[in-house]
């Protein structure tokens, strides 16, 4: 399947693991930068200010839309502002320009988040569940509701609900490792609360998959068919490196260092399974965590 693509947050960790995949398959890729220059695969857009080089955006197949605001960290009003304009003025004005052009691309896959389930315990979730509440999962709904224009103009609009990407070179398990490998791991809290992950190389094949799915579109939960509770991350990840795992962070030390980041984060609980993609008989790399932290962490048991 070779396909003209343009992806923004190209340059981020799940962007640069799927340019060099779909180039890996004899895609063409374009990048969607802010920063200005001349390179025939870079496509220049100021989100805040309105602007998109409309033009360059013709004869595309497909457009994987990634960029977005890192959410760790304390969240500050400012912050939470910064994290709600950078998912959806961006994915407006993409969605919108799209819906624009004469010859529109097939399919638009917008990254969404397990955050619009928001914290529910250990209720199992899938694509027809509504959404939470709280900061994460009011911005994931603004998010996804912002590639209504797209939709409207005949385009496939795929809302890729990821969850935690686990992977080296980025995301959640690089800033694990240390406290990890040197015996300072544990649950956060009381460990009952679900994480939803799924392996990098998962996370792309979905992608590469869903990019010529014609029968399907809307929400699509991009997770492992297994979620876990925070203790059995915590004692799969010890296991794999061979490290204790005896010094839990208590839910108020964790609120105390990162606020409400903490509660929406860390403490949350989403019990996310990826229903359409398993209705499908989509067959997952990594379905089990400890296989997945192995294959990652190239550690054999």
């Amino acid at each position: 399947m070779s396909k003209n693509v343009l992806i923004s947050g190209a340059s981020g960790f799940v962007g640069t693991h799927l340019t060099e995949f779909l180039l890996s398959k004899g895609c063409t890729v374009k990048k969607l930068t802010r920063s200005k220059g001349s390179a025939s695969d870079l496509v220049c857009w100021n989100p805040a200010k309105g602007e998109i080089e409309l033009e360059a955006l013709q004869d595309l197949d497909a457009v994987v839309h990634l960029a977005g605001e890192n959410i760790a960290g304390r969240w500050t009003e400012k912050k939470k502002a910064n994290i709600e304009k950078s998912r959806v003025q961006g994915t407006k004005l993409l969605s919108e320009s799209l819906a624009k052009l004469n010859k529109r691309p097939e399919v638009l896959i917008a990254a969404s988040a397990t955050g619009y389930y928001g914290d529910r315990g250990d209720e199992i979730l899938n694509e027809e569940s509504a959404p939470g509440e709280g900061f994460l999962a009011d911005v994931s709904l603004k998010w996804e509701n912002a590639t209504e224009a797209a939709n409207e103009a005949g385009i496939r609009v795929f809302n890729l609900r990821i969850g935690m990407v686990l992977g080296l070179g980025g995301g959640a398990l690089l800033k694990m490792l240390l406290p990890f490998k040197i015996g300072l791991g544990g649950k956060i809290g009381d460990g009952k609360q679900y994480w939803s992950w799924i392996a990098i190389d998962d996370l792309i094949g979905i992608i590469y998959y869903l990019l010529s799915k014609e029968d399907l579109s809307g929400p699509v939960n991009a997770v492992a068919p297994n979620p876990v509770t925070n203790s059995e991350f915590t004692f799969a990840l010890g296991r794999v490196l061979k490290r204790p795992t005896i010094f839990p962070l208590p839910a108020f030390v964790a609120r105390g260092l990162f606020g409400e980041m903490a509660d929406g984060t860390m403490l949350s609980s989403a019990r996310v399974t990826p229903q359409k993609l398993l209705d499908l008989g989509y067959k997952f790399k990594y379905p089990k965590l400890e296989q997945a932290l192995n294959s990652i962490l190239r550690v054999s048991r």
